[in-house]
């Protein structure tokens, strides 16, 4: 386990939701301190308030924002470049996982839990390990 995946874990332990305790872990690496990423993805725990898309994959797609853009407001080029870093990231949570759904790993509706927030945090960190900061 790197530093970055016990991060992880420590800002979920300090009462951050799934989406800040994964990007906090790695928002500085990509030139956002811990306390704008805190407050970027607040809304996006608990799939996103609404038990919709799972926390820990919101905060990868942030991450990726944040490493591919552009940020060329007048210009902007890069969104597929985005979609495309980000899809084999997001089918590599629902592999391992079934969904990328929070309502569906928390089994709200069938009574069977695909995954624990922690694991998906964990599989989260495992994936923009792989997928962001093995390419640097």
């Amino acid at each position: 386990m790197t530093e970055r995946m016990k991060k992880v874990e420590e800002n979920h332990k300090k009462g951050y939701n799934c989406a800040q305790a994964v990007a906090c872990a790695y928002s500085d690496l990509f030139g956002v301190d811990e306390k704008e990423a805190f407050r970027a993805v607040e809304c996006f725990g608990r799939g996103m308030g609404v038990m919709g898309t799972c926390g820990a994959v919101s905060a990868m797609a942030y991450l990726v924002g944040l490493k591919v853009s552009d940020a060329n407001l007048e210009n902007p080029k890069t969104k597929v470049d985005c979609y495309n870093t980000f899809h084999p990231m997001s089918k590599a949570f629902e592999e391992k996982n079934q969904s990328t759904i929070c309502s569906e790993l928390k089994g709200i509706h069938t009574g069977v839990t695909l995954r624990s927030c922690p694991g998906c945090m964990t599989d989260a960190a495992e994936i923009i390990e792989k997928h962001l900061i093995a390419k640097e």
